[in-house]
């Protein structure tokens, strides 16, 4: 006799939540080089130096306007599948070349986030510290980006919970996160009155670990909201 919807869908659960808690993960790491790459290329949007300004625009609006999907299926099969350094074979796993998919648009993001949020300090900001005799890196690091912190973390938080969300996309490309882990347990017990209740568990994990991310960005607009 077969078990019920619930005991199976009990009796997957060690697996499903072992593949939500590797999106999780493949979103952490995804967020964090994009987030230091967007950093450094939103800054780069605001150089003297006009190269460097033209060359980081069409990278940031590149990625920026390029399909999630379309990305990953390049880093997939365009990256090579190991390394060989010095005789010794290094394998370059598939939620690797994931995690840099997805940091790729996470990057042209947040670099649009720095920039703006930069050109939103006063212009009296920069000319009274030129005053004052800083020079433009200390005015940059010392004074302008500290005050965009608070207006960063908002549309931050938001990307992150986007991309949290997308990282469901790296099932296409064959990652073992919870989609595909969910496809393989459905393949498994080969019953189709469990394809809802499966499904809409892994809907419910990711509105439980989403939704509270959304509820706090919207407070911290309201406490940063520019006046």
């Amino acid at each position: 006799m077969r078990p019920g919807v619930f005991a199976a869908l009990w009796e997957w659960l060690p697996v499903l939540l072992g593949g939500f808690a590797f999106n999780v993960g493949i979103s952490i790491m995804a967020m964090g080089i994009g987030t230091v790459s967007g950093t450094a290329l939103g800054i780069l949007q605001v150089s003297e130096i006009r190269t460097l300004r033209a060359s980081s625009w069409f990278i940031t609006q590149f990625f920026r306007n390029a399909p999630w999907l379309v990305l990953l299926f390049y880093c997939m099969f365009l990256m090579p599948f190991e390394f060989t350094v010095f005789g010794v074979t290094i394998p370059f796993p598939d939620w690797i070349k994931a995690v840099i998919g997805l940091a790729l648009p996470v990057m042209a993001n947040v670099s649009e986030i720095v920039r703006g949020a930069i050109q939103s300090i006063p212009s009296g900001q920069w000319e009274a510290a030129r005053s004052l005799a800083f020079s433009r890196r200390q005015i940059l690091f010392e004074i302008i980006l500290p005050q965009c912190v608070k207006r960063m973390l908002p549309p931050w938080m938001n990307l992150y919970a986007i991309l949290t969300m997308a990282t469901v996309l790296a099932s296409v490309v064959g990652v073992g996160e919870v989609m595909t882990l969910t496809q393989r347990a459905l393949a498994a017990e080969s019953r189709t009155e469990l394809l809802v209740p499966f499904y809409g568990f892994v809907m419910l994990l990711f509105f439980a670990y989403c939704y509270p991310i959304a509820r706090y960005t919207q407070k911290l607009e309201l406490r940063y909201a520019v006046r």
